[in-house]
């Protein structure tokens, strides 16, 4: 496995939390995949997904044991960013702080550079 362990990107405590408990409900690793792919209402949206490990030429965070594996087109995009797990009166999901956002929309789903 060639990837990169960083600091370009990070995995709060409260995500990684709720990483791991979703992987233990459905027997995978702890490991959350962060994809940016173009389309929702700004032009770029996040994507989430449990991979069963780093691919070749992800950037991986670790959090409490938890990893986020970002593929290298993907990071340019979110590098030095945060992800989150936010619960709220709306809902709960995972949240990317993206500096490198120009702007976003309401969701907090999408956004554009």
């Amino acid at each position: 496995m060639d990837h990169t362990a960083t600091t370009d990107i990070i995995l709060t405590p409260s995500a990684a939390s709720r990483v791991a408990a979703i992987a233990a409900k459905q027997g995978k690793p702890a490991v959350l995949r962060l994809s940016v792919e173009g389309g929702g209402c700004s032009g770029f949206q996040y994507r989430f997904g449990l991979a069963d490990a780093p691919e070749h030429g992800d950037t991986v965070a670790i959090q409490d044991g938890v990893s986020l594996v970002v593929d290298e087109t993907s990071l340019d995009l979110v590098r030095g960013s945060a992800v989150d797990f936010v619960e709220s009166l709306g809902g709960s999901a995972f949240q990317v702080t993206n500096p490198n956002a120009a702007s976003g929309c309401g969701c907090g789903s999408s956004f554009s550079i």
